[in-house]
């Protein structure tokens, strides 16, 4: 797992340690099976937007925002390698027991963390999600790349939009998709 400090200078300090998730055994099922432990390394990057890809999240919160979205997965025991993102949008990667629900995870992740914002009033403006999200999984190999380039992502949208990230992310994971149902774009 990525674990991140971040001083108030900005300066982020980081270090890894491998994710490797062993599920419990109940007793009835190691007296009857004697089967070995579930052992997995699924790691995937999570992505989505702010309704409208509207520019709500601001620096001066999104810090706590990272925070709060953390400990939600935490809590459903995952565990959490990188989290950072954009105004418009954010990109999470975890580390995933093999009996989570992708699909269930982000919809916590997106509804208690639009809870958070709107009854903290972080945002000036109603806050909202788009429908939706990206999931692209990666090798044990990928952990490091795939860290810093969430960690660096305002450095690597000065040079390339959400939608051009989003596409290419898309071919790279050879995704087939129709335009019509991705975010809705701001050109």
């Amino acid at each position: 797992m990525l674990n991140t400090k971040r001083l108030i200078s900005g300066e982020i300090f980081v270090t890894f340690y491998k994710v490797c998730i062993e599920l419990p055994r109940t007793k009835t099922s190691i007296e009857k099976a004697k089967m070995a432990n579930t052992f997995s390394q699924i790691y995937i990057q999570i992505v989505f937007a702010v309704k409208g890809r509207a520019s709500l999240i601001d620096l001066v919160w999104e810090e706590r925002l990272y925070q709060y979205i953390s400990g939600i997965v935490r809590s459903k025991k995952q565990k959490m390698i990188a989290i950072n993102g954009m105004p418009n949008h954010i990109h999470f990667f975890i580390g995933m027991r093999p009996d989570c629900i992708l699909s269930d995870l982000v919809r916590e992740v997106k509804k208690s963390s639009n809870k958070f914002i709107n009854e903290n009033r972080l945002s000036n403006f109603t806050f909202a999600w788009q429908e939706g999200f990206g999931a692209f999984s990666y090798s044990h190999s990928e952990i490091d790349r795939v860290a810093k380039y969430i960690l660096n992502q305002k450095q690597h949208h000065q040079s390339i939009t959400f939608k051009k990230e989003y596409h290419d992310f898309l071919k790279e994971f050879e995704i087939a998709y129709d335009e019509k149902y991705l975010f809705e774009w701001i050109e």
